[in-house]
């Protein structure tokens, strides 16, 4: 677009009508209630569907909340003698939290690119229900074999969790490695079974010395601000050496490699975050 002047911009938009653009739904809906509608706002659906011209796209693929979009690209296309794209409408993926829709801005993602360990971790954080709509989207697993392990979960004859543990190693491999996930769901028991801390810990260094414990979670990136830092630890959220921070004691000392009595300590903040750390 940005080969585009103002005359260029008016003869593009000249190719939709104003009744097409209100067609969308939400739109239509912002009206309705009454609502601000901003101009660039509705202009957006043609500055998308332009792209299908400029590529001479002949299948363009999105989420159903981009149909719309995609709709308006075979419009468009038509006015400029183009044959019209192939538009492939998929489901949207909710995220972690099961509400909103899978997006790193709301914080509710799993990253294609994380370790297994967290990449692993994050799958069994979802809820038994939500498991399914992943088996369906993320799995190549057909329809039928899908509904037998929903059926064995509620006869009671598969635990959810064993179900869910292998969603996650099935994820984590076509990211991974099969070696990765199965690796990753031996750490996830070990932590969360056996309460033992996983093989691989990140090893972090500060002055040493006392330290509030609510500064170093902050130092160690374990808690956005010391306000957050007091919620977790107020929650039961924070131990230490494999023992539950208590709230009331608030300072320890962390020493340095050359001091007698040198110890790194463990600190793992919620079921995931685990950092071990010392003076220097």
């Amino acid at each position: 677009m940005d080969k585009f002047d103002a005359a260029g911009f008016l003869r593009l938009s000249s190719h939709v009508t104003v009744k097409q653009i209100l067609e969308r739904d939400d739109f239509q809906k912002r009206l309705a209630e009454e609502r601000p509608l901003a101009l660039h706002e509705v202009m957006y659906p043609l500055v998308m569907a332009y792209d299908s011209v400029a590529l001479k796209a002949d299948v363009e693929l999105g989420g159903t909340d981009q149909k719309f979009n995609l709709l308006m690209g075979r419009n468009l296309q038509r006015e400029y003698s183009q044959e019209p794209q192939v538009a492939v409408v998929m489901p949207l993926l909710e995220g972690t939290d099961g509400v909103q829709k899978m997006s790193k801005s709301t914080g509710n993602y799993i990253g294609i690119n994380e370790a297994p360990q967290e990449m692993f971790g994050k799958v069994m954080s979802i809820s038994d229900e939500l498991m399914w709509r992943y088996y369906e989207l993320l799995t190549d697993l057909r329809v039928e074999e899908i509904a037998a392990l929903r059926g064995a979960a509620e006869r009671g004859e598969k635990n959810p969790r064993d179900i869910k543990a292998d969603l996650a190693k099935r994820i984590v491999a076509d990211f991974h490695s099969t070696a990765d996930a199965n690796h990753a769901g031996e750490e996830f028991d070990r932590v969360f079974k056996q309460k033992q801390a996983p093989d691989e810990i990140e090893e972090r260094t500060v002055k040493g010395g006392t330290w509030e414990l609510k500064h170093l979670l902050v130092e160690l990136g374990l808690a956005s601000s010391k306000a957050h830092a007091k919620e977790l630890i107020k929650g039961g959220g924070v131990y230490l050496d494999g023992e539950r921070c208590d709230p009331k004691i608030n300072k320890f000392l962390i020493l340095q490699p050359d001091k007698p009595g040198f110890d790194m300590k463990t600190i793992q903040v919620g079921p995931r975050r685990f950092v071990r750390v010392r003076g220097q």
